[in-house]
């Protein structure tokens, strides 16, 4: 028999592919990808359980984050700032800034000869988001460093109660989120708020002072933005560049296509390899869910794990050789060509268009240029994503 072709990079060990749906006490897995849909479609049943969202104190601040919100509110708060991240206007505003800051960073690591790609990704995403968003008042780079330190958290399991974690772990989570957050606050946000207040421009942060968020509400948008947006694009990036290099053909191909094409290339990367691993929903009605005609009803209280990887190599949508790296593969009609990487429904990523944007001015630029990989990274896992992060990716330019 034919080995089974197996492309996927990160893959975490001890993470089961099946069964399709799985029931453990009050927690369902769902490795479906009809079935995953369908619960992401569910717009009245369910709430964000993902990203610690049910730690959040929904009293404290007078807007509740778009990321955790549910139902009218988060509808509402969708439309008015879905404007920025619209396909057109994200190619209209963004892309000069895209290009003439991948040029920079790629010039100045040409010079030096060696490059840490983790690295440069990073300053990269971090300095176009941020226009997006409105963090334009402070450097990039000591930015940067602030946004990653969010990271630096105790494990967790979100399936537990109290999620897992012993009272001496969340007194260090609280240390080591409380710290970074008042950093970030202090030299990143409150001098971006500062000037939109005296004058508005065409940014995330001026729309939410209009809607009258309060600074405090702003903040939690940033962090928001900053470690969902930023953060997971340079993931990808990483990500992107090691499939590409590793597979002649397709950087080939990729180097000579057209834009819709590199697009259609990458967004079948990021269907292999999905930055953010689980997405959570607790059930606030019951709600019941198909696969395979086996029909299956989930109950009040129960917390639904989304599984993506295995969902994004589900057979049944994705069809034959679902673990390898095949661009243009045909999908059942209304399923994105990223499948569920960047979620669906009515939580699904406005980022996506700026997200795939960037990410092919960069490698572009970069695969462009005689480049060989120096050290492969190395793959981590971290809880709040519940994804990976490559580190230690070296390459040599020039």
């Amino acid at each position: 028999m034919k080995e089974p072709v197996r492309e996927r990079k990160a893959a975490r060990a001890g993470e089961p592919d099946a069964p399709r749906v799985q029931r453990s006490g009050r927690v369902w897995q769902v490795r479906s990808a009809a079935a995953a849909r369908q619960l992401l479609r569910e717009r009245r049943s369910t709430t964000q359980a993902g990203f610690t969202a049910e730690a959040i104190p929904k009293g404290y601040l007078k807007h509740h984050p778009i990321l955790m919100s549910d139902g009218p509110l988060h509808d509402e708060q969708r439309t008015k700032v879905g404007r920025f991240f619209a396909p057109k206007v994200v190619e209209a505003k963004y892309l000069g800034l895209m290009q003439s800051c991948a040029d920079r960073l790629l010039g100045d690591a040409e010079a030096s000869g060696v490059v840490r790609l983790d690295e440069l990704a990073l300053l990269y995403t971090v300095e176009v988001t941020a226009e997006a968003v409105g963090l334009t008042e402070s450097p990039v780079p000591a930015m940067a460093k602030r946004l990653v330190s969010f990271f630096n958290q105790p494990p967790f399991d979100i399936t537990r109660p109290e999620l897992g974690r012993t009272p001496r772990q969340w007194a260090q989570a609280a240390f080591n989120g409380l710290l970074p957050i008042v950093r970030f606050y202090a030299r990143d946000v409150r001098p971006a708020i500062r000037v939109r207040r005296a004058q508005a421009r065409d940014d995330v942060i001026s729309h939410l002072i209009a809607e009258g968020y309060t600074n405090a509400d702003i903040l939690v948008e940033c962090v928001t933005y900053g470690t969902a947006g930023m953060v997971t694009t340079r993931e990808f990036i990483a990500m992107a560049a090691w499939h590409l290099l590793g597979n002649d053909a397709v950087r080939a191909r990729y180097l000579v296509a057209e834009q819709a094409e590199r697009l259609a290339i990458l967004n079948e990367i990021i269907r292999l390899e999905p930055v953010v691993g689980h997405l959570y929903r607790r059930v606030q009605q019951p709600v019941t869910f198909s696969d395979q005609g086996e029909e299956h009803t989930a109950e009040p209280g129960d917390l639904i794990d989304l599984c993506i990887r295995p969902a994004n190599a589900d057979p049944e949508t994705v069809g034959e050789l679902p673990l390898a790296l095949c661009p243009g593969r045909p999908l059942p009609r209304g399923v994105n060509e990223a499948v569920l990487s960047f979620g669906d429904g009515a939580h699904k990523c406005p980022g996506q268009p700026l997200a795939m944007l960037e990410s092919d001015v960069l490698l572009r630029r970069l695969l462009a240029r005689p480049v060989s990989i120096v050290s492969e990274p190395t793959i981590e896992w971290d809880d709040l994503i519940a994804g990976y992060a490559l580190r230690g990716f070296v390459l040599r330019l020039g």
